[in-house]
């Protein structure tokens, strides 16, 4: 417990951010689980999204593996969302737009710049 408070204490906000995204995707993407009548697909990115947050946190080698594959599952899941639903859903469309945009920056952030 005193190395992940310390591992915080020295963490700067480019470390967090990524962290933080995928670990709060993660539990949004598990709450709505039951919401949206258990579809499968949003379980299981949900719990990627969490373990991709772990890995993150304790600089696991695989952390980048699971970012990049969760670059193209959730590129898959919000393009679809949004081309079937951008007129009747407004809000669940700019939800998606949002989400994919801050996909592809932190993909970029944990690939390129090599947390």
């Amino acid at each position: 417990m005193a190395a992940a408070l310390s591992k915080l204490k020295n963490a700067n906000i480019g470390t967090l951010a990524p962290i933080v995204f995928y670990a709060v995707v993660g539990a949004l993407f598990l709450i709505l689980l039951p919401i949206a009548n258990f579809p499968p697909h949003i379980g299981l990115t949900g719990v990627m999204s969490l373990i991709t947050a772990y890995a993150l946190f304790k600089r696991r080698a695989w952390a980048k593996w699971l970012v990049a594959a969760l670059f193209f599952v959730a590129t898959t899941i919000s393009l679809y969302t949004v081309y079937f639903i951008l007129f009747s859903n407004w809000f669940v469309s700019l939800a998606m737009i949002v989400y994919i945009v801050l996909t592809w920056y932190f993909t970029y952030y944990v690939i390129i710049k090599k947390i």
